[in-house]
């Protein structure tokens, strides 16, 4: 099993850059991971504490998503961060990920990696006023993912066809994904495997992701969405 030295973080520092690497499930700050290569808002925030005032920050995602919370917290982050950030999609960017890999100044995608896009979706129990109320906080969760990628959509694209693909829960090729926003396409290469819990909770995953992803043990995924779906709610 990779280590989180391995996952997540700071490499090839020099006086002016360094590279960061996200490759993991996005969780909450919990102080516990459910996997060694799970990343946090709090790592994030830990390592970009130590960069110092890099003047370059090259920024490595390989990520099958996790919490909105905590993705958009680590978005932020990297945003408010006053680097120049070049940001690589390594294999895949998937669901809040793909929000995550839009917080680089430039985004580099190999043509064939992935971004993923979806409604975001959550599991959970209560009366009717409770669903009624979770549907709505996702409705208004989807609206701030949407204002993230209508921000980096390419002239002449409409929100309404970004909307339209994340209603279908859409892989984009790094090929298709340059037709709608502003990232840059480089030619294939060998993508480096993810490894996900959240692949076998999405309706289209492909199978060359699945087939490339590591053999990982199973954890009880049923009690994984319970306590993260409460963790969500507290934060709402």
């Amino acid at each position: 099993m990779r280590t989180i030295k391995d996952v997540f973080t700071i490499k090839n520092q020099t006086d002016s850059s360094a590279d960061l690497f996200i490759y993991g499930d996005i969780i909450n700050n919990t102080g516990w991971k459910w996997d060694d290569s799970d990343v946090m808002p709090d790592d994030v925030k830990n390592i970009l504490g130590q960069l110092d005032d890099k003047s370059n920050l090259n920024i490595y995602v390989n990520s099958g998503g996790g919490s909105v919370f905590a993705g958009l917290a680590i978005y932020n982050m990297l945003k408010r961060n006053k680097a120049q950030k070049t940001v690589y999609v390594d294999g895949v960017a998937a669901s809040i990920a793909s929000v995550i890999a839009l917080a680089g100044d430039r985004v580099v995608v190999p043509s064939n990696a992935f971004l993923m896009i979806h409604k975001p979706w959550t599991v959970g129990v209560g009366n009717a006023n409770d669903l009624r109320k979770m549907a709505e906080d996702l409705d208004n969760i989807e609206s701030g993912i949407m204002n993230v990628y209508k921000e980096n959509l390419k002239e002449g694209i409409e929100i309404e066809e970004i909307q339209q693909l994340v209603d279908a829960e859409t892989w984009l090729s790094g090929e298709e994904a340059e037709k709608y926003f502003n990232i840059e396409v480089v030619e294939a290469k060998g993508v480096a495997a993810c490894s996900s819990d959240y692949f076998d909770k999405y309706q289209k995953t492909p199978s060359k992701v699945v087939a490339k992803a590591p053999s990982i043990p199973k954890k009880d995924n049923n009690e994984q969405l319970k306590i993260q779906n409460a963790l969500d709610l507290l934060e709402l």
